[in-house]
């Protein structure tokens, strides 16, 4: 077994920002597994700080991912852009940075921004590591009206690993807890299993654990991917956790994928096959439901 310590990563700065836009728009042509249209970010860099984030590789060109950037005009530039869409297509939130990190506490601005949401009738879906998303059942319930899902990232079931893995965000078992209460409230949530870290949380016991917690408390659907992605800044960040806290492990990993982006588990084969054999067993979806815009000619009949 591989020893594990535990070190506390803290932000180094907060500071304003402004912004030249909120929303941006999806690159990609193909299936979007979150049936997002565009991306909402208010705030750049996140306090929950996991040893594994993509969003602190250097194409993202942020100097240090531990300081934290408030877009203080973000609600303004909302407002401008959501007035001006005219198609109602999906928002999401929660790709490059947590909604609900800390600071959302303090400022309450992804709060603000699902009021606009709802004002402008916009369907959205939630991606997050945070208990905090039940503060805004109420926004939530009424934009639900239109479509609102929420993710829950989990990535093991073991609350010591998750405050490894995960030092600044809520441990896994308040994850759950937030997801039940959106589930008794008829919230469409569920759970994603991503990254799945090879030696670390690549268990078929792992992804039965929370496949089956998940159901416990009301998930829907359930989205995994057996692996993990690496770039440049990402990588020697990754590398340099792995170190402090999994002594002897970096060496694998080098070994394993070189500079390889998608670095599957080896037991890649395995984890799938346990993924859906558990979802069928528990009727939980393997796709999500998306959001379908109305066709206004249809509507008149």
């Amino acid at each position: 077994m591989v020893e594990m310590t535990l070190k506390i990563i803290v932000t180094v700065m907060i500071k304003k920002i402004q912004a030249k836009s909120i929303l941006s728009p999806l690159k990609g042509k193909g299936f979007d597994p979150f049936g997002i249209s565009c991306n909402m970010n208010i705030y750049r860099g996140c306090q929950h700080q996991c040893i594994y984030c993509d969003s602190r590789s250097n194409c993202y060109q942020i100097d240090n991912f531990a300081d934290i950037l408030i877009k203080e005009n973000a609600i303004d530039m909302l407002k401008q852009e959501l007035s001006a869409k005219r198609k109602k297509l999906t928002i999401g939130t929660g790709s490059m940075n947590d909604p609900y990190m800390p600071i959302e506490e303090e400022l309450g601005l992804t709060r603000q921004a699902l009021e606009l949401i709802y004002r402008y009738q916009f369907p959205v879906h939630i991606i997050t590591k945070s208990n905090m998303v039940v503060r805004d059942l109420d926004i939530l319930r009424n934009i639900l009206k239109v479509y609102a899902a929420v993710s829950f990232t989990i990535t093991t079931n073991d609350d010591k690993l998750s405050r490894i893995i995960e030092p600044g965000a809520p441990v896994s078992s308040e994850r759950f807890e937030a997801m039940n209460v959106l589930s008794a409230a008829g919230i469409y949530t569920g759970i994603i299993i991503s990254p799945v870290l090879p030696w670390i949380t690549d268990s078929s016991e792992n992804i039965t654990e929370l496949l089956q917690h998940a159901h416990q408390v009301g998930a829907k659907y359930a989205l995994m991917w057996p692996g993990l992605t690496q770039r440049h800044g990402q990588r020697e960040w990754f590398y340099d956790q792995l170190d402090k806290h999994f002594p002897g492990l970096k060496e694998k990993y080098i070994d394993r994928f070189g500079n390889t982006y998608e670095c599957d588990s080896p037991n890649a084969e395995d984890l799938n096959k346990a993924y859906y054999q558990v979802c069928s067993k528990l009727r939980l979806a393997t796709q999500m439901n998306f959001y379908k815009p109305i066709d206004p000619q249809i509507s008149l009949f």
